[in-house]
């Protein structure tokens, strides 16, 4: 059996981003409650959210999200952690993650387990380097 780590996570570029592919992607109620959450807890894994839909259909709302370039994946260890790509999508189409924010919210139909990792939040895997502290690696 293949590692899910075995194909590279696909992001588009801020100019690949296509308006009706991001509309899309924001279509679905399941997808917006993603969104929702991400922009209150950036770094959640996907395991962590509660989402109305089984498992299967919970990767791929993931997947459509991430390949219209509304947010980016990564791992961390045996998690997958999400965040949007906030600065890419406002540059590209200004305003529509607020608006996708503000109607996710209204709608309420995803949240984060009241069981989830405490370190959901951590949005960069790496250690920050102190540069008051002389001794620290980079």
């Amino acid at each position: 059996m293949a590692s899910r780590t075995a194909t590279p996570l696909v992001h588009p570029g801020v100019n690949e981003l296509v308006f009706t592919t991001v509309m899309a992607a924001l279509s679905d109620p399941v997808r917006l409650g993603i969104v929702a959450v991400l922009a209150d807890h950036p770094g959640t894994p996907c395991g962590t959210f509660e989402l109305p839909v089984g498992k299967s259909a919970g990767s791929r709302h993931f997947r459509v999200l991430r390949e219209a370039g509304l947010l980016r994946q990564w791992d961390d260890g045996t998690r997958r952690r999400n965040a949007l790509r906030r600065e890419e999508c406002d540059r590209r189409f200004p305003g529509i993650l607020d608006l996708a924010i503000a109607e996710g919210r209204r709608q309420g139909t995803v949240r984060v387990a009241d069981h989830a990792d405490p370190d959901y939040v951590r949005v960069d895997t790496a250690p920050q380097r102190d540069a008051s502290d002389p001794d620290a690696t980079p």
